[in-house]
């Protein structure tokens, strides 16, 4: 199983799918989109808002679900990022790792039990509301 976690700044999930291990991360992005209630900012008051995507999402189903999203899309092309590397910026992609880390620690989705997709992702979203908790300080 693949799950496409849609995460905010500081790692925290806020939208998942879940599908078979081979189809391709940009197939998804919609997808794990879909949940999310993106609204215009004031271009006066707030910067709009951006979504961070690897070499991986280089094609034009990205950018054109960005472009109906109102999204600032924030891509490294291919071969854009060893060169980015080269002069000394670092990749944002520690903070989805991060979550995929938090998530792999819930034992029942790092080995999957479930036969059923519908179980497996119940469990993933039940984990990402744990976890979602757990960073909101509900929990002490």
């Amino acid at each position: 199983m693949k799950r496409s976690v849609v995460t905010e700044a500081a790692g925290v999930p806020v939208g998942v799918t879940v599908a078979g291990a081979n189809r391709n991360d940009h197939l998804l992005l919609a997808d794990s989109l879909a949940g999310l209630v993106v609204r215009r900012p004031r271009p006066t008051r707030r910067r709009p808002q951006g979504l961070c995507l690897d070499k991986g999402y280089d094609y034009a189903s990205t950018r054109t679900v960005a472009r109906r999203l109102r999204l600032t899309l924030h891509l490294r092309t291919r071969g854009e990022e060893a060169r980015a590397r080269r002069r000394g910026h670092k990749a944002r992609r520690w903070v989805v790792e991060r979550t995929h880390s938090w998530l792999n620690r819930f034992r029942r989705l790092l080995v999957r039990w479930e036969k059923k997709a519908v179980n497996y992702e119940a469990m993933l979203h039940l984990a990402c509301a744990t976890i979602v908790a757990g960073q909101a300080g509900l929990f002490g």
